[in-house]
């Protein structure tokens, strides 16, 4: 959404040495994107880790003319603003500490589909994968119609993945190392354009901004925060999926990995996931689905036990409240829905565990007892 603030929230992005936690302790400190370039020097100077050169580049005229220029091409193009405090924005990537203060897009997509997967993989895909990529998302067309998918636009598995969700009208989200004044590869952008109409193309990247190796690792932080789950469909010993995978991990994102021969060089990344505890089998559909927790279920009556209200903590009643009416959900569609950090939900969980009042389950899913 572009809003008065529009100018201000890419100047923050366009300020040198200014990365992502410099500008989330401006924000903080702050509270407002266009009083940073306004504020007191001396104000800036207290904030803790902003030196005096950092408030020197902050000051510097040229900043809010890049902004400007920015602006414009923005404006030019129709593209969205998603800044962080937005509610468009993508809420899974809010509990992510490293997540972008901004993103542009380019399409007409929801981010905040009630079920996201993310679907990566070598560029030097096999049969083997490409046809289980397909089948995958024929069936989640058939089972969980409104889940949105997401990848990177890149050759093999990733372009795979888009190409099936616009076959099976899944939304489909495209998440770029570089601006949208340009696709790369240029060979993927007829499928780009298609997915505009179902879908969309997201980056933090500004115009001009060249799809360097760097920001393909950058890339991938919001791949894996977008998403409830990411699966891994096949990957050298080496490769930007694994990468992927451990930033997933570390969001405690669930990771599925897609299992080969032990002599196929594209499953080597796969079968040593799965070997070293950083992705579960993925053996078949239903059991995906089931340890997602995305099974149909019908509503369980309440019970003496959760009636129990006493010495319940108002974070504590929230989460009761919030099971109580959809039966159970997954930890990281609680936070967003609840707008509590994952940290502090998972220790509100587990005293309501310790109360009887909430069970966990397999893939990351609570409900009540």
């Amino acid at each position: 959404m572009k809003t008065d603030k529009s100018l201000y929230r890419i100047a923050i992005t366009q300020i040198k040495g200014v990365g992502v936690m410099h500008a989330r302790t401006l924000m903080q400190v702050i509270g407002d994107e266009e009083t940073i370039f306004k504020e007191d020097v001396r104000k800036l100077e207290a904030i803790p880790r902003i030196s005096r050169r950092l408030i020197n580049e902050i000051r510097d005229p040229a900043v809010l003319k890049r902004a400007e220029k920015e602006l414009e091409f923005v404006e030019e193009n129709k593209l969205r603003l998603l800044f962080f405090t937005d509610e468009g924005y993508p809420q899974r990537l809010t509990q992510c500490i490293d997540a972008p203060l901004l993103l542009y897009a380019k399409g007409n997509a929801d981010f905040n589909h009630q079920k996201t997967i993310s679907v990566i993989g070598t560029r030097n895909s096999t049969r083997y994968g490409e046809d289980f990529c397909k089948e995958f998302i024929q069936e989640l067309s058939e089972r969980i119609p409104g889940i949105q998918v997401i990848s990177g636009l890149a050759y093999g598995i990733d372009i795979c993945a888009h190409r099936a969700s616009l076959k099976h009208n899944l939304s489909t989200v495209a998440v770029l190392a570089h601006g949208l004044d340009r696709i790369y590869p240029q060979t993927h952008r007829q499928t780009a354009i298609d997915m505009l109409q179902h879908g969309a193309l997201l980056t933090e990247f500004s115009s001009n901004t060249n799809p360097d190796k760097h920001n393909f690792i950058k890339r991938n932080r919001i791949v894996a925060g977008m998403a409830d789950a990411v699966i891994v469909i096949e990957s050298g010993e080496k490769g930007g999926s694994l990468t992927t995978a451990d930033i997933a991990n570390s969001y405690y994102r669930e990771v599925f990995a897609l299992p080969g021969r032990i002599r196929d060089k594209m499953s080597i990344g796969c079968n040593r996931l799965i070997s070293g505890n950083k992705a579960i089998l993925f053996q078949s559909f239903n059991e995906f689905v089931s340890h997602m927790g995305w099974e149909p279920e019908e509503k369980q009556p309440i019970t003496a036990q959760q009636k129990l209200f006493t010495n319940l903590s108002e974070e504590e009643v929230l989460v009761v409240e919030k099971l109580r009416k959809v039966g159970s959900m997954h930890v990281n569609t609680l936070t967003i829905e609840l707008n509590i950090p994952v940290s502090e939900l998972f220790m509100t969980l587990l005293e309501l565990e310790v109360k009887n009042i909430v069970t966990s389950l397999p893939g990351g899913m609570y409900c009540l007892v």
